[in-house]
């Protein structure tokens, strides 16, 4: 098991954790039966193409979640993540047959010593494109 990171080891602009994530039709599938979301647009060409889509996107909350993932892993504890904000910023198409990938870079934004926490910035792209915007995470180190 690795070490949980300190605020001492940290400096803000570090790179601290990088990742490639795929997604899929069927991932989208199984995201829409746990989340409660089956709007047509995560599963429906014709559908997410007549409101003026590229084809099927994925779920927004699943981008948004799938991002944070990376800084949770990096942290070595779900629960020293202690607020998580984005804003959406372009959909996430997902062919058919293939996979999207989304490109997750986490930075150190932010260190706060009198509170015990970092602020770690997420890049998320698709092909160079960010998808979420303004994407920061406050973990808890001490």
């Amino acid at each position: 098991m690795s070490r949980r990171p300190s605020l001492a080891d940290l400096a803000v602009g570090q790179e601290v954790a990088r990742r490639t994530l795929a997604v899929d039709r069927a991932r989208l599938v199984r995201y829409a039966g746990a989340s409660g979301d089956f709007n047509p647009i995560h599963w429906n060409d014709r559908v997410a193409a007549s409101v003026g889509l590229p084809g099927v996107i994925a779920h927004g909350m699943w981008t948004m979640g799938a991002a944070v993932t990376v800084v949770v892993d990096w942290a070595g504890d779900p629960g020293a993540v202690v607020d998580y904000q984005t804003r959406f910023t372009r959909p996430v198409p997902v062919p058919d047959p293939g996979e999207a990938s989304v490109e997750v870079v986490a930075t150190v934004g932010a260190l706060d010593a009198d509170a015990g926490t970092a602020r770690v910035d997420l890049t998320v792209t698709v092909k160079g494109a960010r998808v979420l915007g303004k994407a920061q995470a406050v973990v808890r180190l001490s």
